[in-house]
Protein backbone atom coordinates (compact mmCIF):
# COMPACT_ATOMS: atom_id res chain seq x y z
CA UNK A 1 0.00 0.00 0.00
CA UNK A 2 1.34 3.18 -1.11
CA UNK A 3 0.46 6.00 1.62
CA UNK A 4 0.94 9.87 0.41
CA UNK A 5 1.03 12.10 3.43
CA UNK A 6 -1.59 14.68 2.86
CA UNK A 7 -0.56 17.05 5.67
CA UNK A 8 1.35 20.07 3.95
CA UNK A 9 -1.19 21.35 2.43
CA UNK A 10 -2.60 25.28 2.91
CA UNK A 11 -5.77 24.68 2.83
CA UNK A 12 -5.27 22.53 6.47
CA UNK A 13 -5.04 23.99 9.72
CA UNK A 14 -1.71 26.31 10.32
CA UNK A 15 -0.25 25.14 7.29
CA UNK A 16 -1.18 28.35 5.20
CA UNK A 17 0.42 31.20 7.40
CA UNK A 18 3.56 28.87 7.64
CA UNK A 19 4.08 28.71 4.49
CA UNK A 20 3.73 32.34 4.00
CA UNK A 21 6.21 33.06 6.71
CA UNK A 22 8.28 30.66 5.38
CA UNK A 23 8.29 28.53 8.20
CA UNK A 24 10.97 25.59 7.75
CA UNK A 25 10.73 24.84 11.33
CA UNK A 26 6.56 24.00 11.04
CA UNK A 27 6.73 22.37 7.73
CA UNK A 28 9.55 20.50 8.36
CA UNK A 29 8.06 18.69 11.86
CA UNK A 30 5.12 17.97 9.67
CA UNK A 31 7.13 16.26 6.96
CA UNK A 32 9.17 14.25 9.29
CA UNK A 33 6.33 12.97 11.49
CA UNK A 34 4.81 11.93 8.42
CA UNK A 35 7.85 9.61 6.87
CA UNK A 36 8.33 8.70 10.99
CA UNK A 37 4.76 7.73 10.43
CA UNK A 38 5.26 5.64 7.35
CA UNK A 39 4.47 7.72 4.62
CA UNK A 40 5.66 6.40 1.28
CA UNK A 41 5.66 10.06 -0.01
CA UNK A 42 5.29 13.67 0.95
CA UNK A 43 1.92 15.62 -0.81
CA UNK A 44 3.09 19.54 -1.10
CA UNK A 45 0.40 21.51 -2.23
CA UNK A 46 -0.02 25.39 -1.58
CA UNK A 47 -3.37 25.92 -3.97
CA UNK A 48 -4.74 28.94 -1.94
CA UNK A 49 -1.58 30.68 -2.33
CA UNK A 50 -2.96 31.36 -6.00
CA UNK A 51 -0.87 34.87 -6.61
CA UNK A 52 2.26 33.72 -5.15
CA UNK A 53 1.81 29.21 -5.90
CA UNK A 54 4.68 28.94 -8.26
CA UNK A 55 7.32 30.56 -5.41
CA UNK A 56 5.49 28.58 -2.91
CA UNK A 57 5.55 25.56 -3.92
CA UNK A 58 9.59 25.67 -5.63
CA UNK A 59 9.94 26.93 -1.23
CA UNK A 60 7.70 24.15 -0.30
CA UNK A 61 9.60 21.45 -2.13
CA UNK A 62 13.10 22.63 -1.05
CA UNK A 63 12.03 23.20 2.83
CA UNK A 64 10.58 19.23 2.99
CA UNK A 65 13.82 17.79 0.47
CA UNK A 66 15.87 18.81 2.71
CA UNK A 67 14.74 16.75 5.88
CA UNK A 68 13.22 13.70 4.81
CA UNK A 69 14.53 10.74 2.69
CA UNK A 70 11.21 9.69 1.14
CA UNK A 71 10.22 11.32 -2.52
CA UNK A 72 7.21 13.91 -2.76
CA UNK A 73 3.91 14.13 -4.54
CA UNK A 74 3.98 17.64 -6.10
CA UNK A 75 0.39 18.45 -6.04
CA UNK A 76 -1.25 21.80 -7.89
CA UNK A 77 -3.33 22.91 -10.93
CA UNK A 78 -0.95 25.59 -12.56
CA UNK A 79 1.55 24.05 -14.56
CA UNK A 80 3.70 26.80 -13.60
CA UNK A 81 3.92 26.17 -10.14
CA UNK A 82 4.45 22.23 -10.83
CA UNK A 83 7.44 22.84 -13.45
CA UNK A 84 8.96 25.13 -10.40
CA UNK A 85 8.63 22.31 -7.82
CA UNK A 86 9.81 20.02 -10.27
CA UNK A 87 13.01 22.26 -10.88
CA UNK A 88 13.71 22.05 -7.15
CA UNK A 89 13.04 18.61 -6.96
CA UNK A 90 15.71 16.21 -6.29
CA UNK A 91 15.75 12.65 -5.16
CA UNK A 92 16.17 9.12 -6.86
CA UNK A 93 12.79 8.30 -7.20
CA UNK A 94 10.64 10.38 -9.67
CA UNK A 95 8.36 12.73 -8.16
CA UNK A 96 4.30 12.47 -8.26
CA UNK A 97 2.39 15.15 -10.08
CA UNK A 98 -0.82 15.52 -8.76
CA UNK A 99 -2.65 15.52 -11.37
CA UNK A 100 -3.88 15.37 -15.13
CA UNK A 101 -7.11 15.38 -16.18
CA UNK A 102 -8.66 14.10 -19.66
CA UNK A 103 -9.70 18.19 -19.78
CA UNK A 104 -8.29 18.84 -23.23
CA UNK A 105 -6.65 21.84 -21.81
CA UNK A 106 -5.25 20.50 -18.54
CA UNK A 107 -3.86 17.63 -20.16
CA UNK A 108 -1.90 19.73 -23.00
CA UNK A 109 -0.29 21.57 -20.16
CA UNK A 110 0.87 18.99 -17.79
CA UNK A 111 1.70 16.15 -20.15
CA UNK A 112 4.95 17.80 -21.67
CA UNK A 113 6.03 17.88 -17.74
CA UNK A 114 5.61 14.59 -17.17
CA UNK A 115 7.64 13.82 -20.22
CA UNK A 116 10.43 15.89 -19.53
CA UNK A 117 10.69 15.22 -15.78
CA UNK A 118 10.04 11.41 -16.53
CA UNK A 119 7.87 11.61 -13.33
CA UNK A 120 4.66 9.51 -12.24
CA UNK A 121 0.74 11.07 -12.12
CA UNK A 122 -2.00 11.25 -10.53
CA UNK A 123 -4.49 10.86 -13.35
CA UNK A 124 -8.04 11.98 -12.39
CA UNK A 125 -11.04 10.67 -14.01
CA UNK A 126 -12.32 13.69 -15.21
CA UNK A 127 -13.22 15.04 -18.74
CA UNK A 128 -14.21 18.14 -20.23
CA UNK A 129 -18.06 17.12 -19.54
CA UNK A 130 -17.00 17.84 -15.69
CA UNK A 131 -17.29 15.08 -12.61
CA UNK A 132 -18.29 11.49 -13.61
CA UNK A 133 -21.55 10.82 -11.83
CA UNK A 134 -21.36 6.76 -12.36
CA UNK A 135 -18.86 4.07 -12.11
CA UNK A 136 -19.35 3.72 -15.89
CA UNK A 137 -18.33 7.21 -16.33
CA UNK A 138 -15.79 6.66 -14.24
CA UNK A 139 -14.25 3.80 -16.24
CA UNK A 140 -15.10 5.22 -19.61
CA UNK A 141 -12.54 8.37 -18.55
CA UNK A 142 -10.23 6.65 -16.69
CA UNK A 143 -9.61 4.40 -19.60
CA UNK A 144 -9.47 6.69 -22.13
CA UNK A 145 -6.80 9.11 -20.05
CA UNK A 146 -4.38 5.62 -19.78
CA UNK A 147 -4.74 5.18 -23.38
CA UNK A 148 -3.95 8.70 -24.21
CA UNK A 149 -0.94 9.04 -21.40
CA UNK A 150 0.61 5.25 -22.41
CA UNK A 151 0.40 6.33 -26.48
CA UNK A 152 2.31 9.08 -25.24
CA UNK A 153 4.97 7.40 -23.36
CA UNK A 154 4.17 7.57 -19.90
CA UNK A 155 4.42 4.42 -18.45
CA UNK A 156 1.58 1.86 -17.06
CA UNK A 157 2.93 1.95 -13.66
CA UNK A 158 3.51 5.64 -13.28
CA UNK A 159 -0.19 6.25 -13.72
CA UNK A 160 -1.68 6.98 -10.31
CA UNK A 161 -5.41 6.58 -11.46
CA UNK A 162 -7.78 8.55 -8.94
CA UNK A 163 -11.56 7.67 -9.56
CA UNK A 164 -12.61 10.82 -7.97
CA UNK A 165 -14.22 9.89 -4.18
CA UNK A 166 -16.85 11.96 -3.38
CA UNK A 167 -19.16 12.60 -0.60
CA UNK A 168 -21.78 9.67 0.45
CA UNK A 169 -24.00 12.43 2.19
CA UNK A 170 -24.63 13.67 -1.02
CA UNK A 171 -25.07 10.61 -2.71
CA UNK A 172 -25.47 7.49 -0.55
CA UNK A 173 -24.77 5.25 -3.71
CA UNK A 174 -21.14 7.12 -4.48
CA UNK A 175 -18.89 4.56 -2.53
CA UNK A 176 -20.26 1.94 -4.78
CA UNK A 177 -19.93 3.31 -7.73
CA UNK A 178 -16.23 3.99 -6.99
CA UNK A 179 -15.66 0.88 -6.22
CA UNK A 180 -17.44 -0.81 -8.77
CA UNK A 181 -15.25 1.63 -10.99
CA UNK A 182 -11.58 0.13 -9.17
CA UNK A 183 -12.63 -3.30 -10.34
CA UNK A 184 -12.98 -3.05 -13.77
CA UNK A 185 -10.11 -0.45 -14.45
CA UNK A 186 -7.63 -2.80 -11.97
CA UNK A 187 -8.66 -5.87 -13.83
CA UNK A 188 -8.07 -4.42 -17.52
CA UNK A 189 -4.81 -2.77 -16.41
CA UNK A 190 -2.52 -4.92 -14.50
CA UNK A 191 0.26 -2.02 -14.15
CA UNK A 192 -1.89 0.56 -12.83
CA UNK A 193 -2.16 2.16 -9.63
CA UNK A 194 -5.26 3.37 -8.22
CA UNK A 195 -5.20 6.14 -5.40
CA UNK A 196 -7.98 8.98 -3.89
CA UNK A 197 -8.35 11.12 -1.22
CA UNK A 198 -9.71 8.85 0.75
CA UNK A 199 -11.13 11.64 3.30
CA UNK A 200 -13.56 12.62 1.06
CA UNK A 201 -15.77 10.08 1.40
CA UNK A 202 -16.78 11.17 4.66
CA UNK A 203 -16.88 14.92 4.13
CA UNK A 204 -19.90 16.63 6.02
CA UNK A 205 -20.58 13.72 8.28
CA UNK A 206 -20.09 12.93 11.88
CA UNK A 207 -17.13 10.53 12.86
CA UNK A 208 -15.61 10.82 9.88
CA UNK A 209 -12.35 9.04 10.64
CA UNK A 210 -14.53 5.61 11.27
CA UNK A 211 -16.28 6.37 7.42
CA UNK A 212 -12.26 6.72 6.56
CA UNK A 213 -11.18 3.26 7.70
CA UNK A 214 -13.79 1.29 6.53
CA UNK A 215 -13.76 2.59 3.44
CA UNK A 216 -9.82 2.25 3.21
CA UNK A 217 -10.04 -1.78 3.30
CA UNK A 218 -13.56 -1.84 1.25
CA UNK A 219 -11.39 0.10 -1.96
CA UNK A 220 -8.16 -2.13 -1.09
CA UNK A 221 -10.24 -5.67 -1.40
CA UNK A 222 -11.58 -3.88 -4.85
CA UNK A 223 -7.77 -2.84 -5.89
CA UNK A 224 -7.22 0.08 -4.45
CA UNK A 225 -3.06 -0.28 -3.75
CA UNK A 226 -2.46 3.84 -2.62
CA UNK A 227 -4.38 6.19 -0.58
CA UNK A 228 -3.93 9.82 0.21
CA UNK A 229 -4.64 10.09 3.58
CA UNK A 230 -3.63 11.49 7.41
CA UNK A 231 -0.02 9.18 7.89
CA UNK A 232 -0.44 10.39 11.83
CA UNK A 233 -3.90 8.64 11.90
CA UNK A 234 -2.37 5.21 13.71
CA UNK A 235 -5.53 3.24 13.33
CA UNK A 236 -5.91 3.56 9.40
CA UNK A 237 -2.28 3.08 9.12
CA UNK A 238 -2.74 -0.47 10.46
CA UNK A 239 -5.79 -0.84 8.52
CA UNK A 240 -3.18 -0.48 5.42
CA UNK A 241 -0.82 -2.69 7.13
CA UNK A 242 -3.11 -5.31 8.12
CA UNK A 243 -5.75 -5.03 4.32
CA UNK A 244 -2.24 -5.65 2.41
CA UNK A 245 -1.15 -8.52 4.52
CA UNK A 246 -4.93 -10.40 4.02
CA UNK A 247 -5.40 -9.33 0.48
CA UNK A 248 -2.29 -11.73 0.14
CA UNK A 249 0.37 -9.33 -1.08
CA UNK A 250 2.62 -9.79 1.84
CA UNK A 251 4.91 -12.63 2.13
CA UNK A 252 5.58 -14.22 4.78
CA UNK A 253 3.27 -11.54 6.68
CA UNK A 254 6.76 -10.06 7.07
CA UNK A 255 5.61 -6.53 6.63
CA UNK A 256 2.63 -7.51 9.08
CA UNK A 257 5.18 -8.69 11.80
CA UNK A 258 7.77 -5.87 11.27
CA UNK A 259 5.31 -3.39 12.10
CA UNK A 260 4.05 -5.24 15.13
CA UNK A 261 7.27 -5.47 16.67
CA UNK A 262 7.71 -2.21 15.76
CA UNK A 263 4.35 -1.16 17.89
CA UNK A 264 3.52 0.56 14.57
CA UNK A 265 0.09 -1.45 15.23
CA UNK A 266 -3.08 -0.14 16.86
CA UNK A 267 -6.45 -1.97 17.41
Amino acid sequence: MIIIGELINTSRDGVEPAVKERDKEFIQNLAKKQEEAGADFIDVNCGTLIQEEPEALEWLVETVQEVVGVPLCIDSPNPEALKQGLEAYHHDTPAIINSITAESERYEEVLPLLQEYDTSVVALAMDDSGMPKTAEDRINVATRLIEDLMSDGIAEENIYVDPLVQPIGTDVKMGVEILDAIDVITDKYEEIHITCGLSNISHGLPMRKLLNQTYLVLAMSRGMDSAILDPLDEKIMSLATTGHTLLGNDKYCANYIKAAKSNKLTT
